[in-house]
Order: structure tokens, then sequence, then C-alpha cells
């Protein structure tokens, strides 16, 4: 075999075993029910906080402690317990990702990530403002 096949095939097996470490950081997103029938295996939520449910956070007495019910798209809720800061406009929040696993019935985290409400939904009058704005934009130019 000549030596330019045989840097083709280490470098083409490099690749591979490239690509096959990558696929364990390959994240999917699961339920809480799902996240329940696998107690201490590390999964991923995407869920709402319930704001009928109190959140337990005091600063003065334990800064590095927060819990509260999240909420998933089936209605399924979990009591989360986060052993950080609380994030800033965690309330405001639309969804949340809860990276973690479950424990004693409750979901211990160990990474939350806040989707914040989106400035592009559809609102037309919003959208006709904006329009507005550009044309009167465009005219003062032009002139």
């Amino acid at each position: 075999m000549k030596k330019m096949h045989i840097v083709a095939l280490v470098l083409i097996a490099v690749a591979i075993a490239v690509l096959i470490s990558f696929m364990g950081d390959v994240t999917t997103y699961d339920t809480i029910a799902v996240a329940r029938q696998k107690p201490g295996k590390a999964v991923t939520l995407v869920a709402r906080v319930d704001k009928s449910q109190p959140m337990e956070y005091d600063p003065v007495k334990n800064p590095n402690y927060l819990s509260f019910t999240a909420l998933d798209t089936l209605g399924n809720s979990i009591k989360v317990v986060y052993h950080n800061a609380k994030p800033t406009d965690m309330e405001k929040s639309e969804r949340i990702v809860l990276k973690g696993s479950v424990q004693n019935n409750e979901f211990e985290c160990k990474d939350i990530l806040l989707k914040c409400p989106s400035k592009y939904k559809d609102d037309k009058n919003a959208t006709q403002k904006n329009l507005n704005a550009s044309y009167e934009y465009i005219d003062s130019a032009k002139s």
C-alpha cells in the first residue's frame, strides 16, 4: 500500500472517531414523565415556571438555593432544586431549559437557561408602525 493511502485511511479513521465522540454531546429534550423514568441520569427539560406555586429563594439566608415547580408542555409538574443564584428575570421568561437529573422525586438542576419572551411575535400594529417609520425615513432622505 502506498504511503498516501495509509495517511488517507488514518485521517478517515480519525474523522470517524471525532464524529463518534461528538455523538455523546447531542442533547434531546425530555418530558418530566420521561425524566422520572430515568432517576439519576442526566436529562434536559424544556418547561415553564408554575407561577401558581411558591418559589423559594432567600438570598440573605442562602443565596445558593432556589426551589420552584416546573411544568412541561404536557402539563406534568416537578419540584426543581437549583443550588446556585437565581437567574435574573426568571419569572418573566416564557420557557426555561433545565439540565440535571431526577433524585428523590425532585429535579436536581445543574444549569438553567432562560428563553426570553419573543420580540418577534406577530404584532400587526408594531409591524405597521415600523413600516410607516421606514417609509418616512426614506421620503426624508430623498428630499
